[in-house]
């Protein structure tokens, strides 16, 4: 990674990104000095331009900021660094420099899901039930979506929202076992509903079956 510190004086900004939550937490800035004590203790490290120093972020708070990866931008002068942050980040308190909350939305978990039941898939680790269900084949799983399936449709329908969701979470989790095992992503599943809330998806749709049904 070639860093171009010599078109802001010896400078680039980093943006930090938590790497989990991807939210930005903060901007700071670092010569090619911080950015090798950065690589070399795991803590974000920029330099002050105000003291013009070096300086570890939770040096004297503890709030560090763990590193995950560093990427460098089109024009080489400008760091993406994703970060565990130990603690707020903002001196102020906040989580971010902007007060903002450093909440992960709940849907980016789905994500998180899917690779954790590639990986059993790949490993298929003895005593797990998502490999019992892998080795099983798709027919059984397809078994389980459809009973999974019917069963959250009784809870819509004559349970309590909290059996429903519990149902709910059940369909999902075995529908991702069984797109995985299919070789495709929930995301595939997202990008299919983004492309449909296109509103000429619909026209589209409706003249393709035009088409079909003139042949």
């Amino acid at each position: 990674m070639t860093i171009d510190f010599e078109k802001m004086g010896g400078l680039v900004p980093a943006i930090i990104q938590d790497a989990k939550t991807k939210n930005v937490l903060m901007l700071g800035f670092m010569n090619k000095e911080a950015y090798e004590k950065t690589q070399e203790t795991g803590h974000v490290t920029f330099w002050s331009r105000t003291r013009q120093t070096l300086w570890t972020k939770g040096e004297t708070s503890g709030h560090f900021l763990e590193l995950v990866s560093m990427q460098i931008d089109c024009d080489n002068d400008t760091l993406l660094v994703q970060v565990h942050p130990i603690g707020p980040t903002c001196h102020k308190g906040t989580d971010t420099c902007w007060g903002e909350s450093n909440e992960s939305s709940p849907l980016l978990f789905l994500t998180e899901l899917q690779d954790f039941i590639d990986k059993r898939k790949s490993e298929m680790p003895e005593g797990s039930y998502t490999t019992k269900l892998f080795k099983e084949g798709v027919n059984k799983i397809s078994q389980k979506v459809g009973e999974e399936a019917l069963e959250t449709v009784i809870e819509a329908t004559n349970g309590t929202n909290e059996h429903l969701v519990y149902e709910a979470s059940d369909l999902l989790y075995h529908l991702i076992v069984l797109l995985s095992h299919k070789d495709l992503r929930i995301e595939d599943v997202a990008n299919e509903l983004h492309r449909r809330h296109d509103p000429e998806w619909d026209k589209q749709r409706r003249l393709a079956k035009a088409k079909g049904e003139m042949k």
